[in-house]
């Protein structure tokens, strides 16, 4: 149930005081603690009026401000004009109640803002389940707090629900219901990816990851051409989209681009968008975009790592690109990046500079799941011919009588799938592919490759 005063909100731009309590690690970065959040709030369309920090080793239960910081955030709303207050901080329901109850002003946290935003930017529906999913799970516990406008009524014998808690039931109920039907349709979603990722397993994969607003889906317009959604904020992609991309001198292979991290993303949104995720999860090669023009580079490298692996991604199987190097102000950020990750590669996704060596470096990289290999077989083998001319870059043909020599240089995903038809496959070096028996010399093509069946 959506609270009737949250709608009113909607109708002209609410005003909001930022809060955040603060480890006392975070103590020397106070002054710029809450630039995420203000970021986040302004493109769920909200604006800042204040901002108010507190630092404490551990949040009070029932408030999470201390009763002196309290004091001076409702006199804060009061002065500022303030529609809410918006938390740097997860809150329980029970906090979110009793600060909403001292504030007489809505109280909301950085994952329902999170939450809000993803609601906004869904497009397809995929996405569109994937966010309904996450907001019921993180809404479910907080049902007393819409219905705060029908307070438990007390009975005369003994104690009897009102007609407030009746509906928070009833409301669970069907909320329940409707997570069971949208965990089964993103259930089917998510084999229908799969299937679609299985069947490209073929094609070297690489996928773009990386901080929200790191200039990901720009490197990817500037790479193949596409003109997939741009814009300077945050969560501007929430789906998955993959195009081709033609190396020089390399070949082709399919780049897709991916929703982007934050730090203490929901874990609920986390586990949703797990099947938007699979094209990474698969890649042959993570491209890492950091914006390095931004003071918090490191950390936030660190935290689309932890989201990597929370998702199953091996983050060390990923190449960092430096974005934003048109927009660097303070080059001693970019030096230390650049000695923690040597191998980094430093461009400008929005004027292009870089790109020459940022596509050298990939295919440097994706090197390592290529082989060069020697096929001989039949002239009119033309199955074999018509699977290779998709999947692999042919070096080279020798025509010997009724027989073909091919050189090629392919993946070795596809390698191994000709071993599992039972093909043989030279290499350039003079050893041979067997099915169970990877490198055993065999100094020729059997007979059986003439008949051979492309792989199902």
């Amino acid at each position: 149930m959506t609270d009737p005063k949250r709608e009113d909100l909607r109708v002209q731009q609410s005003k909001a005081i930022l809060v955040g309590v603060l480890d006392p690690a975070q103590k020397a970065n106070r002054e710029h603690a809450l630039d995420e959040l203000a970021g986040l709030v302004k493109t769920a369309g909200v604006k800042v009026v204040g901002r108010m920090t507190q630092v404490r080793g551990r949040m009070i239960p029932a408030t999470c401000l201390g009763k002196g910081k309290l004091d001076e955030l409702k006199q804060m709303v009061d002065v500022c004009g303030a529609d809410l207050v918006v938390f740097d901080n997860d809150l329980t329901p029970s906090q979110e109640r009793n600060l909403e109850k001292e504030t007489g002003r809505i109280i909301v946290d950085r994952s329902e803002v999170i939450l809000d935003i993803f609601a906004s930017r869904a497009r397809t529906y995929e996405s569109r389940l994937q966010v309904e999913l996450a907001q019921l799970q993180y809404f479910r516990n907080r049902l007393r707090k819409r219905w705060s406008h029908l307070e438990r009524i007390e009975g005369g014998v003994g104690t009897g629900r009102g007609p407030g808690e009746k509906q928070i039931e009833t409301d669970r109920r069907l909320i329940d219901k409707r997570i069971a039907e949208l965990k089964k349709r993103l259930a089917e979603v998510e084999k229908r990816r799969e299937r679609t990722v299985s069947a490209r397993r073929e094609q070297l994969t690489v996928s773009i990851v990386g901080y929200t607003n790191a200039g990901k889906s720009t490197l990817m317009n500037a790479l193949t051409g596409s003109e997939v959604y741009v814009a300077d904020k945050l969560f501007a992609t929430l789906d998955t989209r993959t195009r081709r991309w033609h190396i020089p001198h390399w070949g082709e292979v399919l780049l897709s681009d991916t929703v982007g991290f934050v730090r203490n993303l929901p874990h609920h949104l986390v586990a949703s968008f797990r099947s938007t995720l699979e094209e990474a999860r698969h890649a042959d090669l993570l491209i890492h975009v950091v914006d390095a023009a931004d003071s918090e580079a490191e950390a936030q490298i660190d935290t689309v790592n932890r989201v990597l692996e929370e998702i199953g991604v091996n983050s060390a199987n990923s190449l960092i690109v430096l974005n934003k190097m048109d927009c660097v102000r303070d080059r001693g950020i970019v030096d230390v990046l650049r000695r923690r990750f040597e191998d980094s590669v430093s461009i400008s996704a929005a004027t292009g500079q870089g790109l020459d060596r940022l596509a050298e470096a990939v295919a440097a990289r994706l090197a390592n799941g290529y082989a060069d290999v020697e096929i001989e077989t039949g002239a009119g083998n033309g199955k074999l011919f018509a699977f290779l001319a998709e999947r692999a870059e042919i070096k080279s043909r020798e025509y010997i009588d009724s027989r073909v020599k091919l050189v090629c240089r392919m993946p070795r995903a596809i390698v191994e799938r000709l071993n599992e038809e039972g093909t043989v496959v030279t290499l350039q070096n003079g050893s041979a592919t067997h099915p169970g028996d990877a490198l055993q010399h065999n100094g020729h093509t059997p007979a059986h490759l003439t008949g051979w069946q492309p792989p199902h």
